[in-house]
């Protein structure tokens, strides 16, 4: 049916020809049906357009192709022609500043992608690299339209294509609110951040079905592929939450923290957090005994503006913390050892997800802070068969690769390649302090008094007492608090009170640092 056959009547005038129109606009924004809209509120999900108005500034939405219909036949389609064709794209603003936008309408073909809708998906892509202005999806699609085929196949190489041709150019944020299964599920896993919500978001390649067909194994969409899944096992997902309304007010904070586009710097904010702030709480936060365990994060409360940063991956890899936050008003990344989960050790699995996030950092000019307590790489079978060495080297090549400011800070222990890999003087780090609490070493001082001491131990008459005097005599010798910087190997070694008055000193200095890498067509980091 055309257009014409729809409206009744012919216009007489341009007034008559605008009231055409906005009873056509009015159509495509209130959906197929209200059956449809109350199917969707019934699930717990709010439409298309809802999330919409909740993740722009009131008002300032933008839509582009509102009027898109398929062009497909066969199978029904021609029966079915919907205005913007179960996808709706567009830009507004966030906090003042430009975002683009595009949602599936799971009311509309359950949200699955034909030729039509993939178009109006790559338009807005190419709108955002082009405006250098983030990209936000809001995901609830059933996958590709069947009913279309290969065609349908095809616009999903095109987002794809596209997702990596702004990587580290644009940010780039999935939120998935819905399914989302199959081939389309590497959209997101493409982008910089990826938000899921409990209970009615879902990621996987292959379904329960197919599973079970294949494996014998029995389980739920939730179990396979749900929010909680992909925050604590698998990593796909750094942010979930309980429900949309939460989840896309956390979209916004994370876009007030990103610059728009990789030749900007993030937005600064004005602070009523004095930069020269003493803390003298850090002197009973971090306990001088580096076996005894505390909460990374109560030192970063102290040390950003007002105690505010966000965490990304809060619950992956949790021997590491990544997260993003203001010191002096200015966006930092902070990457930190966590001793309170597997004594702060690095692992494979912290290694991935720290060396992303320095890349993520790097990419739009975030300067990184990097706080050590790390006693050395995790030890086991599984560590060295799983690939400890490729993955530790992802992290070491991040670091050695990033360009944008980096300060790192040494507040207990420092041992052996781990304390190198966190972001060392030796690898460019542009200033490296440490609390008169430091060990930097090879190692820990009973390792190594194992090591050094062996014969002069096994020959003692009592080679425990051997043992512990060796240790202290090594501990002395080589790890004393200043031991490091004696040797230049640290730039100074500070009062913990003073670690931010410090920090927002040398960012102020850094603000202009420029360093050029190589000329080549793009390194080739360890997979």
């Amino acid at each position: 049916m055309t257009v014409v056959e729809e409206i009744s009547g012919e216009p007489a005038d341009a007034r008559g020809r605008v009231e055409e129109l906005r009873a056509l606009r009015e159509r495509a924004r209130r959906g197929p049906s209200d059956r449809a809209t109350e199917a969707q509120h019934a699930k717990g999900k709010l439409t298309a357009r809802e999330r919409i108005a909740l993740l722009l500034d009131e008002g300032s939405f933008r839509e582009v192709e509102q009027l898109r219909r398929h062009r497909a036949t066969g199978f029904g389609l021609e029966e079915k022609k919907p205005y913007t064709d179960g996808v709706i794209t567009g830009w507004g603003t966030v906090e003042g500043r430009t975002v683009f936008v595009y949602a599936h309408d799971f009311r509309i073909f359950g949200g699955a992608l034909g030729e039509a809708h993939a178009t109006k998906i790559h338009k807005i892509m190419d709108m955002a690299i082009s405006a250098g202005a983030p990209l936000v999806s809001l995901n609830d699609g059933a996958g590709a339209r069947i009913q279309e085929g290969v065609s349908a196949l095809a616009g999903y190489g095109g987002i794809f294509q596209r997702n990596t041709r702004a990587s580290g150019v644009i940010p780039q944020i999935s939120v998935m609110l819905g399914p989302c299964a199959g081939g389309a599920a590497y959209s997101p896993a493409l982008t910089d951040f990826v938000f899921m919500v409990r209970e009615t978001s879902q990621m996987f390649i292959t379904g329960p079905d197919v599973v079970k067909a294949v494996t014998g194994e029995s389980i739920t969409q939730n179990g396979l592929g749900g929010a909680d899944v992909h925050a604590e096992t698998s990593g796909v997902c750094h942010f979930a939450y309980d429900d949309e309304e939460t989840c896309i007010t956390e979209v916004r904070y994370l876009l007030s923290l990103l610059p728009q586009n990789n030749r900007e710097n993030p937005p600064a904010a004005d602070t009523d957090d004095p930069a020269d702030r003493h803390s003298d709480t850090l002197l009973d936060l971090v306990p001088v005994d580096g076996n005894r365990p505390y909460d990374m994060r109560k030192v970063i409360e102290e040390l950003v503006d007002d105690g505010d940063f966000l965490e990304v991956h809060e619950r992956w890899a949790t021997n590491i913390i990544c997260a993003l936050g203001r010191m002096g008003g200015q966006v930092v990344g902070i990457v930190a050892n966590q001793p309170q989960s597997l004594a702060g050790v690095l692992d494979i699995e912290a290694s991935e997800k720290a060396a992303r996030f320095v890349q993520m950092c790097d990419a739009f000019n975030i300067p990184i802070i990097t706080l050590l307590d790390v006693p050395g790489f995790l030890p086991g079978v599984d560590q060295e068969h799983g690939g400890i060495i490729r993955h530790g080297a992802k992290l070491l090549y991040a670091y050695c690769n990033a360009t944008v400011p980096r300060i790192s800070v040494i507040l207990r222990k420092a041992y052996g390649g781990a304390y190198i890999v966190m972001d060392s003087q030796s690898i460019g780090a542009d200033l490296t302090y440490a609390w008169p609490t430091n060990e930097i070493a090879v190692m820990g001082a009973e390792g190594a008094a194992n090591v050094i001491f062996r014969r002069q131990i096994a020959d003692a008459e009592d080679p425990e007492v051997m043992r512990s005097r060796m240790v202290k005599e090594y501990k002395a010798e080589l790890m004393h608090p200043y031991y490091a910087a004696e040797r230049g190997l640290v730039d100074d070694v500070i009062d913990p009170a003073e670690t931010r008055e410090v920090l927002v000193s040398a960012l102020a200095m850094l603000r202009t640092k420029h360093a050029d890498l190589p000329s080549r067509k793009h390194g080739n980091p360890p997979q």
